[in-house]
């Protein structure tokens, strides 16, 4: 196990970011360890010490918070003066095995966001600003808790989804939004693929203001709809004439449960052996994908975003299928969201990049982190 190394101030951590000679596995609280490809490091880079509320500003809608701090924490803080992080982080802990739903600097490194991105954005468009240290150990600091215009790079939404390959985050200004009063959730069943992406596209395009649509197989496709209780109502009836099929409808508490099953992927926790995908596709691909994976794989799969997100697992193999799943794809992306370590170390868990686009992230590399100090390897071989 490699030891850890754990600043407890920011000018510490540039000093021994820079003095480093060997590569760091960054680590918060350990809570993503199992996402990506395995890192080759003799330490850990310890980030817990930077946790806790720096402030929190309700009224102007602004929370500037420590990269180390819970995502549970966070979420109580705000949850009490009943606002939310729109774009509503999932809780992987299940799926990854891990204690608890991890902390904001890993939710921002891995860009991870829930059911109602299709209507709030993703993680990187709800953050104001971020603090932290390269790997060539220099401190930054861009955006501001005042939304400015930005030359250069867009480091906050640069870093998000970057894994920590880039740079030490220590902290991370978010905007929140208020919490909906309520919300219902409109539930169609006896409907096979095609029909239910087709349902989803009809609702997401309506002027019904869908927060979430998915589908689940032999069960029901789910759209949810959230605000004040008259606009709810008035909404649901809406899409109940639009749909022109038999609707039933589940209530507030049985929704938000219903939601947040779909958000963390619990269907997929009781097999944690066998391999999990997340593919990015075009949503009226998704049938068709799925129809040529099941003459050749025996799979389980829920649609999400409308169809544009295919949780995907398959039997357990020694590359989770990779050649198989990728090669059914017409276009979009495949992520290996589960899979034994030696799995991850062999396969491409993200999207093989076009040569282009792979020189631009190794020059992006070299220009935050030009001796490969953090996370070397995380994302792609050599990068």
């Amino acid at each position: 196990m490699p030891h850890a190394v754990k600043p407890g101030s920011l000018s510490e951590l540039s000093d021994i970011i820079a003095a480093a000679d060997a590569p760091f596995e960054m680590a918060g609280t350990g809570s993503k360890r199992a996402l990506g490809r395995p890192v080759q490091a003799a330490a850990t880079l310890d980030m817990s010490s930077f946790s806790g509320i720096i402030a929190y500003e309700p009224e102007e809608l602004i929370l500037d918070v420590g990269a180390g701090t819970r995502l549970s924490d966070v979420e109580a803080l705000i949850g009490a003066r009943h606002q939310q992080l729109a774009f509503e982080p999932p809780d992987w802990s299940a799926l990854l095995n891990a204690p608890h739903s991890g902390t904001i600097g890993g939710l921002v490194a891995c860009n991870l966001s829930g059911p109602r991105r299709i209507k709030a954005g993703a993680v990187r468009d709800h953050i104001l600003g971020i603090h932290g240290v390269t790997g060539a150990g220099d401190v930054f600091k861009a955006g501001a808790r005042v939304v400015k215009n930005v030359t250069g790079y867009d480091m906050p939404k640069l870093l998000t989804g970057s894994h920590g390959t880039l740079a030490a985050l220590t902290s991370v200004i978010l905007k929140v939004l208020p919490a909906p009063e309520t919300e219902e959730t409109v539930v169609l069943t006896r409907l096979d693929d095609l029909q239910a992406v087709n349902m989803m596209s009809l609702a997401m395009q309506s002027p019904c203001e869908v927060s979430a649509a998915a589908y689940i197989p032999g069960e029901a496709a789910y759209l949810r709809l959230e605000g004040v209780a008259p606009s709810v109502a008035y909404r649901r009836d809406a899409l109940a004439k639009l749909l022109k099929t038999p609707i039933e409808v589940m209530a507030a508490k049985s929704s938000a449960a219903t939601w947040c099953a779909i958000r963390d992927g619990a269907m997929f926790a009781e097999n944690p052996r066998h391999p999990l995908w997340r593919l990015s596709v075009t949503p009226s691909d998704a049938p068709d994908l799925i129809r040529t994976l099941k003459d050749q794989l025996d799979l389980r799969y829920v649609f999400d975003w409308a169809g544009g997100l295919v949780w995907l697992e398959v039997p357990p193999s020694p590359d989770a299928s990779a050649t198989l799943v990728r090669g059914a794809m017409k276009s979009g992306h495949a992520t290996l969201i589960r899979a034994p370590e030696p799995t991850r170390a062999a396969v491409d868990v993200f999207q093989p990049q076009p040569a282009a686009l792979a020189a631009l992230s190794a020059r992006v590399k070299a220009s935050f982190d030009p001796r490969h100090i953090l996370n070397p390897g995380r994302m792609y071989r050599g990068v």
